[in-house]
Parts: structure tokens; C-alpha cells; sequence
């Protein structure tokens, strides 16, 4: 053990003396590297970091854009006045209402999809991959007025189809507060051929070795998925999972546009982007609004940090040996 501890530290010696010493034409790949990524260098800092840091200073002050008053030093006082504002409390409960339909919807459906898409026995494959993508290239203001418009409870066409099958009374879609997370779950569902897409490069990245090994070993289908197809692609499932949580905190586009941002109906799509959004552009109230955005942040972070720890257990890396 111990000889291989030392055999390791010289080794990593003499990594780090290689890195020190770079040769001229390894300086000029990497002075080309730096090039190529400085646009996005540039625009991350003047486009992301520099905002971030100018919130967080509106966060401390009492900014309005029809302010009448001199700028003051408010410190910690907008980040209180969260705590004491009820709105806040009840945004985040809708976001976890609706994430309670939306989240398994948004990670399961993609994912049953590619399955189905990447079976050697569906004929058509390629036409069937474009049918589902199209949706996604469909610009989104557009596609949810065409949504709103299908599930409109008097004249649109999913209800006119659920009375010709009989039903007596349909959903009133987006105007009741039983229906209007499952309506904008079913909105939702449109734009799902990106995730399809994203799932199904993995399910071909999986070795075709271990679907031999496991028919050798006698397992059925649903087995190899389990034990195979799933622990293969599990980082997928983790990537995609961690961006639903964060987009599922920023969502508040549908709502804008079906019902102007009122929350309408009963305060049931008032999520806590959505509210942001109108404390900071409607209200004016930049000061608060980054405070507001500020929470908002902490949260996803926090989220975020906690789905990373629990990845060690559920979670596949090929040639991670640290387990």
C-alpha cells in the first residue's frame, strides 16, 4: 500500500511539473482555446454576472425606477419584508402544487417516449422522431395561444370531443382551479421532443455487450431495463431531473400569456416567478423584486445541491470507482 501511495504522489508530481512546463505550441493551443471561448466569457460577464451583482445591491437599497425620494441603504430590510409578505408563501406553494403533476410528467413521458422511439420494432422510426420534435421548434407564444384556444371550455375542440364521447360536463380548463395545473400539464406535454431527443442518445450510447449478457443470463425485457438500461442511463435521467426542478421555479410564461398575469383562476397560478415578474416590471419595485429574485436563488441552489448529494446512490458514472 504504501508503495503505491508513493508511486500515485510521484506520479501526480509529475503531472503538475508537465503543466508548469508547457511547450510553445501547447501555450499557443491554449491561448486559441481562450479565444474561441471568449465570446461567451464576455457575455457572461457583462450579461449574467454584472446583472447578478447589480441585483444584489438593488436588494439592499430602496430603488424604484418612480422613486421620488433620494436612493438610501435599506440592508437587510427587503429580505425581511419577505418573510412578512404572505404573496411569497403562497407562490411557492403553487410552484410545488403544480411541480407535484408537472415534475413526474415532464421526466417520465420524454423517457417512455425514446424507449418506444429507440425499439427496433416500431417501423418509421426517423418519421416518427421529426413528428415529435416539430413541436419544439413552434414559437412558444404562438403554441400557447393555439393551446389556450383548444381547451377553451366552450369551443374548443378537446372539449367538443369529450361531449361527442358523451361526457356531460367537461373540464373547464383553464378556469378552474381543479383543472389548470393538469391544462398546463397537457400544454406542457407539446414541447416535449427536446427531452425525447436527449434520452434517446443515451439509450444508444449504452452498450450493446450488456443487452447480450443479460439475454444469456435469461432476463426479460422488463428486467433489462431495470437493471440495465436505467443504471446506463441514469446521468441522463439526474441532468434532466435537475433542469425540470430549476425551470419548474422560473415558470411563469403560460399564466403571463393565458391570463395576463393575474393568477386568475382564485390566485391558483401565481407562482412565485410569475410574482417577481410583476413586482419588478409592473410594480417597479426593483429593490424588492431582487430581494425576491435573490430567494429565488438560494432555493434552486439549495435544491440543487441536495438532488447532487443524494446522486451518489441512485446515480451510474461507467468507470467512477470512488463507490
Amino acid at each position: 500500500m504504501a508503495i503505491g501511495e508513493l508511486l500515485n504522489r510521484e506520479n501526480s508530481r509529475e503531472k503538475t511539473v508537465h503543466l508548469h512546463k508547457l511547450t510553445p505550441l501547447a501555450k499557443r493551443e491554449a491561448l486559441t482555446g481562450y479565444a474561441f471561448i471568449s465570446p461567451w466569457i464576455v457575455g457572461f460577464l457583462i450579461f449574467t454576472l454584472l446583472p447578478m451583482l447589480a441585483s444584489l445591491v438593488f436588494s439592499l437599497t430602496n430603488i424604484q425606477l418612480t422613486m421620488d425620494g433620494p436612493l438610501q441603504w435599506n440592508h437587510f430590510q427587503n429580505y425581511l419584508e419577505l418573510f412578512k409578505d404572505p404573496q411569497i408563501g403562497s407562490s411557492l406553494l403553487v410552484v410545488l402544487k403544480y411541480g407535484a403533476i408537472a415534475l413526474p410528467v415532464s421526466v417520465l413521458i420524454p423517457l417512455l417516449l425514446a424507449i418506444l422511439m429507440n425499439s427496433r420494432y416500431l417501423k418509421a422510426q426517423a418519421v416518427f422522431r421529426s413528428l415529435f420534435y416539430l413541436p419544439y421548434i413552434i414559437p412558444f407564444v404562438a403554441a400557447v395561444f393555439i393551446w389556450g384556444g383548444m381547451l377553451n371550455a366552450e369551443s374548443g375542440w378537446i372539449n367538443e370531443t369529450l361531449r361527442w364521447l358523451g361526457v356531460k360536463s367537461p373540464p373547464n380548463w383553464v378556469d378552474s382551479v381543479q383543472w389548470v395545473y393538469p391544462a398546463y400539464v397537457i400544454l406542457g406535454i407539446w414541447g416535449i421532443g427536446n427531452g425525447m431527443l436527449i434520452y434517446l442518445a443515451s439509450l444508444q450510447n449504452v452498450p450493446t455487450e450488456l443487452y447480450d449478457a443479460a439475454k444469456v443470463d435469461g432476463a426479460n425485457w422488463f428486467s433489462t431495463l431495470l437493471n440495465v438500461t436505467f443504471p446506463m442511463i441514469s446521468p441522463v435521467i439526474f441532468y434532466t431531473l435537475v433542469l425540470a426542478i430549476v425551470d419548474l421555479f422560473q415558470y411563469f410564461q403560460i399564466p403571463l400569456v393565458l391570463k395576463n398575469g393575474t393568477g386568475e383562476p382564485g390566485g391558483a397560478t401565481m407562482f412565485y416567478n410569475l410574482y417577481l415578474y410583476k413586482t419588478f416590471f409592473v410594480f417597479q419595485n426593483m429593490a424588492y423584486g431582487s430581494a425576491m429574485a435573490w430567494l429565488l436563488f438560494v432555493i434552486i441552489l439549495t435544491v440543487t445541491l441536495v438532488l447532487f448529494k443524494t446522486a451518489k446512490y441512485w446515480v451510474y458514472y461507467a468507470g467512477d470507482n470512488s463507490r
